[in-house]
């Protein structure tokens, strides 16, 4: 018979596991916190800050900042709930982790809107969805929008029948947790691409327009340095994830991959 979700699920690491796997927190949490940070002194002090649609440059600033936000702070940590929280049982954890999907719903919608705004509202516009990151974002955003529908069916909605349903669940759980590493992934590089592709349409002299990217002044420093926070994120977080030492034991085995 399957454990009900009031049953506590554990396993504890071994110390040398343990203390690796902190260790490797710390530097994520370090990593997130640091990059959010980042990405907000950018556009402020660099870019002009925020503003809506009466100033369409401003209005882009939003975009880095919630996708950001929605796709590394929220889902980073979504994705490590199941790690963190090990005296939790699982519907603890369960709810925590839909919760964290779901803060990032809202920041990703208007990071949306606002780069749309930014190239239609402009005068002449800009096209929309030309460019290898945006193709990158149009395929992370669906990746996101079908795992958060399938995990509400699959993981919420299935309840209704929990024991009759307890095998067909357990088999999408791991492809729920590998589909959502991938989507972690490609934000990863969709961001980066982002981050490329402003550097270069963005760090012009204002007088000859040349590109001065290369020159290394402090914004590309900046840039360059969030880029690579995510870079070391996209090792750090699936490494936490995949690895079996830092997994969690169930003594159902249907579920021991958690």
């Amino acid at each position: 018979m399957g454990r009900t979700h009031r049953d506590s699920y554990g396993g504890e690491m071994s110390t040398s596991s343990s203390l690796i796997f902190y260790c490797l927190v710390f530097l994520a949490e370090i990593l997130m916190f640091g990059l959010l940070s980042l990405v907000l002194f950018w556009v402020v002090y660099y870019r002009g800050g925020f503003a809506w649609r009466e100033d369409v440059t401003k209005e882009f600033n939003y975009h880095p900042v919630l996708m950001i936000c929605g796709f590394v702070f929220f889902m980073g940590h979504a994705m490590l709930v199941y790690r963190l929280f090990r005296c939790c049982n699982k519907l603890t954890a369960k709810i925590l982790h839909t919760f964290l999907y779901l803060m990032a719903v809202p920041c990703i919608v208007v990071a949306t809107i606002t780069v749309f705004d930014s190239h239609n509202l402009r005068s002449p516009p800009i096209p929309n969805l030309y460019s290898l990151h945006s193709w990158l974002g149009v395929i992370t955003i669906g990746l996101f929008a079908l795992q958060l529908v399938v995990g509400f069916f699959s993981f919420w909605l299935l309840l209704c029948c929990e024991q009759g349903t307890v095998r067909f669940r357990s088999g999408l759980v791991p492809v729920h947790a590998t589909f959502g590493i991938i989507t972690f992934m490609l934000a990863i590089a969709t961001a980066v691409t982002g981050y490329t592709e402003k550097a270069f349409f963005s760090l012009r002299d204002p007088e000859t327009k040349e590109i001065i990217y290369s020159r290394m002044e402090n914004e590309a420093i900046i840039i360059n340095t969030q880029a690579a926070a995510l870079a070391a994120l996209g090792i750090l977080v699936p490494l936490m994830i995949a690895l079996r030492p830092f997994r969690r034991r169930w003594s159902d085995r249907l579920t021991e991959h958690l």
